[in-house]
């Protein structure tokens, strides 16, 4: 932050006095303010300069950037997406009336996001229990369990310090920088845990990739799994035997609710233990940024798939190292989108897939070939975004493997660290303007628009016919 840059967060300022059981008085006096200067800040009347701040943060220890909200973008996206829907269509809220919100009390921002999924789930539940109550109520119950982990993930920013400590150690035991990998786990898992590993034919595990088997004390690998797979199931087996205690903790203070919800987590968490014993932080950034971030590359030197590769990126948020704050998304060949992270303050809606005009959706096109493009999002934001079809393991002459486009992306301030932004003119990007969705894009003379904004009036006119279908009022 520049030193002259002013600041209006009176409320975080005076919810942290108050979380420090300090009067204004007392913390005017620790920084070297008057009290009357306070008393204004936290009424927003006066800005707090960057070396309040700066010394504030000293003091109390505080992180500059969780105080300042910059970290609350997420929030501020999500309560400005609700406020869209149709329910709020009498209402029209800006996206700094949303900032306000999520600036005056986050907290209530998020309880507003909790009322708003409960009564999704109850307008779906009573629009279907005629037709089928008890597939309603579990639809209900494992869409809560998927949005509230991937809040939690969100929560955390996609980075867990306790298990990357414990995978950076594994990985270092192992020596999995010098030995194969996929050898060094079936050794561990048989000389501390005494259980073997075998890999089996398609026809005694036709629907499994990997099954442990907690008696006999061995576990099944598929042989439709490719050799990076079966080092991650591997890695996360021994995640969940030798780390339980502290997988659990962090659930724990995660506040979820519910078996499916706490399974879930304990699986994400599971993962991201196997891909850190195989991309440890470390020597995984470095790498990274020495290669500008070719994923290829990195895939090759660690034996995992692009996919891991790319994931992991999103992970690499340690305060005193950091990589680029990437958001990760992967879509099906329809459209859908399976697995969505956003590291910096890219925006995924909750109300359908992604922006067509987005050429993530040529990758199934030209599969095997990475496209990049430069992406401007309604507010202006500005992105450098790459795509790339990937097929998962299990494919058959009979049943072919999934096709998944992943995409990563990064502000374009960003670019220039990355190896496929070399081709082009950063200095005048050129972007391409897409939508969130368009169930939330306000963009007229769309060709690509399928779907009409929600919260606008249509307004058809019979003498012409508009590069969209749909068009519509401010």
């Amino acid at each position: 932050m520049a030193k002259s840059e002013k600041l209006l967060i009176g409320p975080r300022l005076r919810r942290l006095r108050t979380s420090l059981g300090l009067t204004q008085a007392r913390m005017a006096q620790d920084i070297g303010i008057s009290t009357s200067y306070m008393n204004l800040m936290e009424r927003n009347q006066r800005a707090m300069s960057a070396n309040v701040l700066v010394k504030m943060a000293d003091l109390y220890d505080f992180n500059v950037a969780e105080f300042t909200g910059t970290g609350d973008a997420h929030l501020v996206a999500e309560i400005y997406d609700v406020l869209r829907d149709p329910l709020f269509k009498t209402m029209s809220v800006s996206k700094n009336e949303a900032e306000d919100i999520v600036g005056a009390s986050p907290d209530t921002a998020r309880a507003l996001l909790h009322v708003y999924q409960k009564h999704k789930e109850l307008s779906l539940r009573a629009g279907n229990m005629a037709a089928d109550r008890d597939k309603v109520e579990m639809l209900g119950e494992s869409s809560e369990a998927v949005e509230s982990v991937r809040r939690f993930i969100h929560a955390k920013r996609n980075y867990f310090p306790e298990l990357d400590k414990e995978a950076e150690t594994l990985a270092a035991e192992l020596q999995t920088h010098k030995n194969e990998p996929q050898a060094s786990l079936t050794e561990r898992l048989l000389d501390k845990h005494g259980i073997r590993v075998r890999i089996v034919p398609i026809d005694i595990m036709p629907r499994m990739l990997r099954y442990y088997d907690q008696h006999a004390k061995r576990i099944n690998l598929s042989e439709l799994l490719r050799r990076s797979g079966r080092r991650f199931q591997l890695a996360f087996q021994i995640g969940l035997l030798e780390h339980k205690e502290l997988i659990d903790s962090i659930i724990k203070d995660g506040n979820l609710h519910g078996p499916e919800a706490e399974g879930l987590a304990r699986t994400s968490l599971g993962n991201y233990f196997a891909a850190a014993t195989l991309m440890p932080y470390t020597r995984f950034l470095k790498d990274a940024e020495n290669t500008r971030y070719d994923l290829d590359l990195l895939a090759s030197r660690y034996g995992t798939s692009f996919e891991q590769v790319a994931h992991r990126l999103t992970t690499l948020q340690k305060p005193d190292a950091r990589g680029i704050p990437f958001f990760f998304v992967r879509i099906d060949v329809a459209g859908n989108v399976s697995k969505r992270f956003s590291a910096g303050r890219f925006h995924f809606s909750a109300l359908g897939g992604a922006c067509p005009l987005w050429n993530i959706h040529e990758c199934f096109q030209d599969p095997g070939r990475i496209h990049s493009q430069i992406i401007q999002l309604p507010d202006d934001t500005t992105y450098f975004s790459i795509g790339k079809m990937v097929s998962r393991s299990g494919s058959t002459h009979d049943q072919p493997a999934q096709k998944l486009a992943i995409g990563l992306g990064c502000d374009i301030a960003y670019a220039p660290r990355l190896a496929y932004a070399q081709k082009y003119n950063l200095g005048d990007p050129q972007p391409t303007p897409i939508g969130i969705n368009c169930y939330v894009c306000e963009r007229q003379n769309c060709r690509q628009r399928a779907h009409a904004p929600i919260g606008k009036s249509l307004q058809f006119d019979e003498r012409a016919r508009g590069m969209s279908l749909f068009s519509f009022g401010d």
